[in-house]
């Protein structure tokens, strides 16, 4: 992907792309700034455990989850192998895990709210193979690529690569033990997954929703094992959706002070207990909902997203 730099007289100039040490630099990048990149705490760098070296550990607040993350050089490995091994040396050792979270950052961690079936690993290099890209087509793998670039002017770009639209589970292609033994336990969740077979209502108006905010602005969406994140620009927030049997509720990452409400439906959640990050609630029942809903929407990236 090319990467140019606007100069004076309105001409673009490339930004030449820069050859990066995965270790010394990237590794130690990253790891000062997880937050910033991926939204997760720092744990451990270079954590042994048997006969693995995991280069850096992490923690997702809002999945209650641990990561893994791998940097790598060589281009022949094989990510769901690799990946799985991770997954399962995590599920088998369990204790070990949060006593590594306890001993680096100060902090206790409540065992039975960790969710272990939100964990993943994530594995950055310079670029990746078509077989590596091809072998994440699944719906439901709890594995990330992320290419890392380095340029010219101290630019670092972070890519994602995304898998495609498969409906195919990574169980049907289970065949051994420890695959198996995982996938159990672990699951990537979908859109689909949050909608029960009887919630046709329900998943219709999500699906009418999305496309009113597609015809706004392009997003990624993705899904927890409660609420599905509607952000853009990779990691900005813009709205969050609860699918429930008559409805959805939405949550807007804004005070309710800060939203035209002239209808005076939204409610104010800042201070309750609730799966989702938004301060601001509001609840979509009907179809004739949308544009009140889209409303709101707007209201957000307009006021909180775009530049």
């Amino acid at each position: 992907m090319a990467i140019f730099q606007v100069q004076k007289g309105n001409t673009l100039t490339t930004i030449e792309e820069k050859k990066i040490d995965l270790e010394k630099d990237i590794q130690k990048l990253t790891e000062d700034n997880l937050l910033t990149i991926f939204g997760l705490d720092f744990i451990k760098s270079e954590f042994s455990l048997q006969n693995f070296r995991i280069d850096t550990l992490a923690f997702d607040q809002e999945t209650q989850s641990f990561v893994i993350i791998e940097y790598k050089r060589d281009r022949s490995f094989s990510v769901v192998d690799q990946g799985y091994a991770y997954l399962s040396l995590m599920l088998n050792n369990k204790d070990s895990f949060i006593l590594e979270y306890i001993r680096n950052t100060s902090k206790s961690l409540d065992k039975v709210k960790i969710d272990w079936s939100q964990s993943k690993v994530i594995f950055i290099a310079n670029s990746f193979t078509s077989y590596q890209q091809n072998a994440i087509n699944f719906k439901d793998l709890p594995i990330e690529l992320w290419e890392a670039k380095k340029y010219n002017n101290n630019i670092i770009l972070f890519n994602q690569l995304k898998s495609s639209n498969s409906s195919e589970s990574i169980k049907t292609i289970s065949k051994n033990e420890v695959m198996s033994s995982v996938s159990k336990q672990v699951k990537k969740y979908t859109v689909e997954d949050l909608f029960k077979t009887n919630w046709k209502h329900s998943l219709d108006l999500y699906q009418l929703f999305i496309e009113r905010i597609r015809a706004l602005i392009e997003i990624d969406i993705s899904a927890t094992k409660h609420y599905i994140k509607i952000f853009v620009n990779d990691r900005i927030r813009l709205v969050e959706i609860v699918p429930q049997k008559r409805g959805l509720k939405l949550s807007l990452p804004a005070k309710i002070n800060t939203l035209k409400d002239p209808e005076k439906l939204l409610r104010d959640v800042s201070k309750m207990g609730r799966w989702t990050n938004g301060y601001t609630e509001y609840v979509l029942l009907e179809e004739t909902d949308i544009d009140y809903a889209f409303f709101l929407t707007k209201q957000v990236y307009e006021r909180f997203i775009k530049l």
